[in-house]
């Protein structure tokens, strides 16, 4: 079913005459909810998907959702802040990387060399919430409701690398601008490809090596085309939960406090669910024990230096965060500024 071969607007006033819009008081409702991709792996299917087909369960409220991953309706992630702003679904499930194209201002907790762990990330989105809710209200016609992060994501190469040196020359497969930027810094060549694209683009030669999270990058098959992972890592990959803010204010207060506690509950389970999938697979992508949920490969670990690691947490002030704010304030003038405010103290930058 491909949603988008019709414009937004004549699809979501469709939805909307079949009967799809909520009201705040009405009885066996449905929201449309457009989910993670397939291919993303776990947290799609043991996390996400669970979650909204026991949405009235989880809520407590007279409310289901008739749940979709995106990659199954015909939606690209990139698309993200129109399907939301349209109506088109009610809940959309919003990979900050892509639709960062349409909205830079979503990618300012995830440039590189900010937010490379899970602890640090957690205080960098906590500090970043209410502006980012604000953005998405203002500009999206969107409510945040909660976030997940994919893990720290690292490098997966087919070839032997000794460090972030070596990528000189290669290409490499990346899902923003801001780690292109990197990329290029250190003499690669950035290649922006689709997650579920990236696969076949390394057994095809198209890219060398490719960044993502080592749960993914198992999921998805690429220790089969790939030799070396290095555990360095470069950004969290963030995705967020926002709902259609036509239908969050069509809610009574007592149904936003139940559906707000709901996905407070599944953000924190995700996160620490995250957490555990990412030392699973880190284990299981180069064939160390316990390898208890992923697939066992026999990759070879790169061990990281602390030249390396030095690189990327430089690369914040040297390179993402200028590149970003001169990005982002052509499109909002208190873009950076409002960075600095929230998540400079975080990390130390004024």
């Amino acid at each position: 079913m491909k949603l988008l071969n019709l414009s937004l607007p004549v699809l979501a006033a469709t939805l909307a005459f079949a009967g799809f819009a909520l009201t705040a008081h009405a009885q066996n409702a449905k929201l449309r909810v457009a989910g993670s991709l397939v291919s993303g792996g776990q947290i799609q299917q043991n996390r996400e998907q669970p979650f909204f087909e026991n949405f009235a369960k989880n809520t407590g409220l007279p409310i289901d959702a008739d749940y979709k991953p995106m990659d199954v309706v015909g939606v690209k992630d990139a698309d993200g802040l129109r399907v939301l702003k349209s109506g088109l679904f009610d809940i959309v499930t919003l990979r900050l990387a892509q639709v960062s194209r349409d909205e830079p201002f979503l990618l300012g907790p995830d440039i590189v060399g900010l937010s490379t762990d899970y602890d640090a990330a957690r205080k960098v989105v906590d500090a970043y919430r209410d502006a980012l809710d604000k953005r998405l209200q203002e500009r999206h016609g969107g409510k945040l409701l909660g976030t997940y992060p994919f893990g720290p994501q690292i490098l997966f190469c087919k070839g032997a690398i000794a460090g972030l040196g070596d990528l000189k020359g290669k290409k490499v497969r990346v899902s923003d601008q801001s780690l292109a930027k990197f990329i290029e810094k250190l003499g690669g060549i950035p290649v922006t490809l689709a997650f579920n694209e990236t696969q076949q683009a390394l057994e095809r030669g198209v890219a060398d090596c490719a960044i993502t999270g080592p749960s993914s990058a198992n999921s998805a098959g690429w220790p089969e085309v790939t030799t070396h992972v290095m555990p360095i890592g470069f950004q969290m990959h963030l995705v967020a939960y926002a709902m259609n803010l036509n239908k969050w204010n069509a809610l009574s207060a007592d149904q936003k406090t139940k559906v707000a506690d709901a996905f407070k509950k599944l953000e924190a389970d995700t996160w620490a669910y995250s957490r555990e999938l990412w030392d699973d697979a880190a284990r299981c992508n180069v064939g160390k024990e316990p390898c208890k949920v992923g697939k066992k490969f026999a990759m070879k670990e790169v061990a990281v230096t602390a030249a390396d690691q030095k690189v990327v947490r430089d690369a914040v002030g040297a390179v993402s965060l200028p590149l970003w704010a001169e990005a982002c304030d052509k499109t909002y003038d208190k873009c950076s500024a409002i960075w600095k405010q929230t998540i400079g103290p975080v990390a130390g930058i004024k």
